[in-house]
């Protein structure tokens, strides 16, 4: 379901003369890590009880880029405990991030709903590097002790992406299903506005989105 709204949201932009490269992969520069970006990741690692070496992404897989802008869109797993954590550490003092407040925010609000489709195995294990690193993750939905791995290796992906595309030269834009449009004198979140809008609701997200751009 995400990859279809992904699709629509890319559609509606498609429609403006903006020059979007859909699928973008970066691979990583390790040399610009060196020093400071290591040292922010591994703060990172070790604030998620993170054992043994950091590991790092060899490239990340960002949705869509517009000129220096990549935009990510992040469904319900993206908001828990595990990436507040992430979002207080100090990369995000030493880069400013303009949807950073909303993150904390969200992540705080929004965990149920993340309980939800994240107690899914492949989501709340991860793959085999989740457990090597953070442990074996407690029962299905458990959030005490060890909690989740895979939320907890979803959480430092993230922070990984947002100081990797930083260090790359871009501005990483995220989109949180959560977010809120003011379309026809009513909120409504993005995520049920991709499902089937209306004209009027796309000229809306067309119009929402070009101020992201500012």
């Amino acid at each position: 379901m995400r990859q279809l709204k992904v699709k629509k949201l890319i559609d509606i932009i498609q429609t403006t003369e903006l020059p979007i490269e859909i699928d973008f992969n970066l691979e990583v520069n390790k040399g610009y890590l060196k020093g400071k970006g290591e040292e922010l990741l591994n703060d990172v690692f070790q604030e998620l009880e993170g054992n043994g070496p950091a590991p790092l992404l060899e490239r990340i897989k960002i949705d869509f880029k517009i000129n220096r802008f990549l935009f990510i869109y992040d469904d319900e797993v993206h908001f828990n405990r595990y990436r507040l954590i992430s979002l207080k550490s100090e990369i995000y003092n030493t880069f400013s991030y303009p949807w950073r407040d909303a993150y904390l925010r969200l992540c705080r609000t929004f965990e149920k709903e993340c309980q939800k489709s994240g107690s899914q195995e492949r989501i709340w294990n991860g793959p085999p590097l989740a457990t090597k690193v953070f442990g074996k993750s407690e029962a299905f939905g458990e959030l005490i002790g060890n909690g989740s791995s895979g939320w907890k290796l979803n959480a430092y992906n993230d922070a990984q992406y947002d100081l990797l595309s930083r260090l790359h030269g871009y501005k990483i834009i995220r989109i949180p299903m959560h977010e809120n449009l003011m379309i026809g004198g009513s909120l409504k979140k993005i995520d049920e506005l991709l499902i089937r809008p209306t004209e009027q609701m796309e000229q809306g997200i067309k119009n929402w989105f070009l101020r992201k751009l500012e």
